[in-house]
């Protein structure tokens, strides 16, 4: 059996203005997220699949966000699978933490990775 290579970016590769899906669980989100991100666990993602579909109807690449990249490798798979532009970033929240790139909490919080 033949896997494509899964479609990967480093952070610095992702536009400011790209679209983030982020699958981490709620207290890792709550910690800190990138801004605009979309939400959505892992564990709640095939049920919400339609979140993701509706946000991504104009058909932006997907960039899928968790903490080291593993989770969020699983779902970029079942994105490409289902036909959804999609890339994995490559690290995760640490690395885009370790790039500098911005983060948020929702309550104002100073934003880290958990």
């Amino acid at each position: 059996m033949n896997f494509a290579p899964l479609p990967s970016v480093d952070v610095a590769a992702v536009p400011s203005d790209g679209f983030v899906l982020d699958v981490r669980e709620d207290n890792e989100w709550a910690a800190g997220h990138v801004e605009g991100a979309l939400h959505i666990p892992m564990s709640d993602f095939v049920a919400r699949f339609g979140e993701l579909t509706e946000a991504a109807d104009d058909g932006r690449r997907v960039h899928v966000m968790c903490r080291v990249g593993g989770r969020s490798a699983q779902v970029t798979q079942y994105l490409v699978q289902q036909g959804v532009d999609a890339v994995n970033i490559d690290g995760g929240m640490l690395a885009w933490e370790g790039a500098g790139r911005p983060m948020v909490t929702d309550n104002g919080e100073p934003a880290f990775v958990l």
